[in-house]
């Protein structure tokens, strides 16, 4: 999940493969804006088919926040 996830991070906000780890924050580590998240959100949905709940988007703040979240949905 890790690696889909780092994919569609690096396409959407057009950041270095190198600087999206587990650890990395959307906007401390990767510039990511209110408009960036939206749109990594919308990408996330399409491209892996399954849906984020718009009160879980505010708690994930971290690329390691996102991939767990998406693999609670996937079980």
């Amino acid at each position: 999940m890790f690696e889909k996830v780092r994919e569609i991070i690096v396409d959407t906000l057009s950041c270095e493969m190198d600087e999206v780890t587990m650890e990395a924050d959307l906007t401390e580590d990767l510039g990511a804006d209110s408009l960036d998240a939206v749109e990594l959100n919308i990408a996330l949905e399409e491209q892996l088919g399954l849906s984020i709940a718009d009160e879980d988007r505010p708690n994930l703040k971290t690329v390691g926040d996102i991939v767990r979240y998406l693999e609670a949905k996937e079980a």
